[in-house]
């Protein structure tokens, strides 16, 4: 991550109460997205799904990125 954008990013990473919202909403996205999945048509719609899926669970680490990314000297 680019550490100028890590900086902006720790004001939202650092209130346990974004960092809760921010959870609550992924998890809730998950349910729906699997639901989507079920009832996917072809493989690509199926595909599709699992990528938003696995974006989503990547926010589940968006705070140990920002933080990382902010101490990082490069």
């Amino acid at each position: 991550m680019i550490k100028e954008v890590a900086r902006k990013l720790l004001k939202l990473v650092n209130v346990k109460s974004n960092i809760d919202l921010l959870e609550l909403y992924m998890n809730h996205r998950v349910a729906v997205l699997h639901k989507q999945m079920e009832q996917a048509r072809d493989l690509d719609e199926l595909r599709q799904t699992q990528g938003a899926i696995k974006e989503l669970r990547r926010l589940s680490t968006l705070r140990d990125e920002v933080i990382t990314g902010a101490k990082d000297e490069n």
